[in-house]
């Protein structure tokens, strides 16, 4: 059931469903498949279609000539239309990216920083606005993935980074982020006066959450913000565009200088009571003891990922520092990339037990590790597994996505606030005739996430 009581609602709701489904399709089935999957009448997919181009959310093109049938259309997002703007926070750079319904993402802007709250996102705020400014009303949204877990709604604490309860909104510029079900949430109340925390000597310096914000974008902004965790937005792309779809339970984990993990279950990553959820680095999974700057002892994390690889051959590491260096080593060490997917396995085995995943995902430097050393990897799994685990394992695989995932992810979550009754009537009352500006081709990278192969 639908709830639509009226016409009008109806309507509405059958809007919202025809571009859903041109959007959890990539843009890539024509007009007489999408009329079939949604059952609708020739007649009402006509006059909504037709309704949609004119208020320049989609835009059709000709079928490709090996489809069957009679010449039939093919719904796709308007040249005109709803942009995305994601953004992943790495610990030592961010990319910021447009997105268009369907998933076809163009990526704006690379830029490494230094470490610190202000040298990340004061430019990145500044990027954030200038892209608002660029394509003004065609702005839906603002989606940011972060190394690192959220409170309230846009506090992020990563800690060997030394941030703590960074208030990530209000440095970038922009309105309070939503939270579950709709609502705006307020970082402000929670941040305390001097938000940061002593770091090693390897790590740069911290400087205040509470910093006055260095960009005007949040007045222009006329969509939601939305500041998730870079792990769960990774496990959200995957079960929407890769391995995790139509699977009901699912463990995935991303690697990076250390480890995030997240169990998804029926395509929703979860996130716990306080959102604070995709922490299963911070797990004392592999009987370690080395205690970690997240203010616990023994995290999975310390033995997986880029820093454990640099500690391994003896290099400096933490801070966000040495991605080139870990990439190297990655490349070269078989020593060293043993150990990591023996820690990676022994992790595994501790949470398939636990949660009974039908696949376990692996993104970021995980499908390299797993490439190069599975068989250490399932050598160290395999004895950690309950007997019943042990004879009907689960598949493990590497990312259909990439490195793309967080991005993607940050990218589905303001599509989910827009594809909505009220995301649309938002769109209409917001969006007045407006130039034909497009990202500058020569200066982009352009990528459309498949439902089932790689970016």
């Amino acid at each position: 059931m639908n709830g639509a009581t009226t016409s009008g609602e109806l309507r509405a709701h059958n809007r919202v469903r025809l571009l859903r489904a041109v959007h959890d399709c990539g843009a890539t089935r024509t007009r007489s498949q999408l009329t079939r999957d949604l059952r609708l009448a020739r007649g009402t997919a006509s006059v909504l279609v037709a309704g949609l181009a004119e208020d320049e959310l989609l835009h059709e093109e000709p079928a490709p000539e090996n489809v069957r049938g009679r010449p039939t259309q093919v719904p796709g997002p308007h040249p005109r239309g709803p942009l995305a703007l994601a953004v992943d926070v790495r610990e030592d750079a961010w990319e910021l990216a447009t997105c268009e319904l369907g998933g076809r993402t163009t990526v704006i802007e690379v830029r490494p920083h230094d470490g610190t709250p202000e040298g990340a996102l004061g430019p990145l705020g500044e990027a954030i606005a200038a892209c608002v400014e660029r394509f003004r009303h065609r702005v839906i949204g603002v989606g940011v993935a972060l190394a690192g877990p959220i409170r309230h709604g846009g506090l992020v604490d990563i800690a060997h980074l030394g941030w703590r309860s960074v208030n990530v909104p209000r440095l970038l510029g922009l309105p309070a982020p939503v939270a579950a079900g709709g609502r705006e949430h307020s970082a402000t109340p929670q941040a305390p006066a001097d938000a940061t925390v002593p770091r090693p000597d390897t790590a740069p310096a911290s400087t205040s959450a509470t910093a006055p914000p260095r960009t005007p974008a949040g007045g222009r902004v006329k969509g939601p913000v939305v500041v998730g965790n870079d792990t769960a937005f990774a496990a959200l792309a995957e079960a929407r565009r890769g391995r995790l779809q139509g699977v009901r339970v699912g463990l995935h984990l991303h690697v990076d200088f250390d480890l995030g993990g997240v169990l998804v279950v029926d395509g929703h990553p979860l996130s716990g009571a306080g959102g604070t959820g995709a922490e299963f680095g911070h797990m004392p999974l592999t009987g370690g003891d080395r205690p970690c700057l997240c203010g616990a002892v023994g995290c999975w994390g310390m033995d997986v990922g880029a820093n454990a690889l640099l500690r391994h051959v003896g290099l400096a590491y933490g801070g966000g520092r040495g991605r080139e260096q870990a990439e190297h080593v990655l490349a070269t060490s078989e020593e060293a990339v043993a150990e990591n997917a023996r820690a990676l396995g022994r992790g595994i085995a501790a949470l398939v037990n636990a949660h009974d995943p039908e696949v376990v995902t692996l993104s970021g430097h995980g499908p390299e590790v797993y490439e190069r050393a599975g068989q250490a990897l399932w050598q160290s799994c395999e004895p950690g597994l309950m007997q019943i685990r042990r004879d009907h394992p689960p598949r493990i695989e590497g990312s259909a996505l990439g490195w793309r995932g967080s991005l993607l992810g940050a990218m589905e979550s303001v599509f989910d606030a827009f594809l909505t009754p009220e995301g649309l009537d938002r769109w209409r009352e917001n969006h007045p005739d407006q130039g034909r500006d497009t990202p500058d081709q020569q200066n982009v990278t352009h990528s459309t996430p498949s439902r089932k192969n790689a970016v």
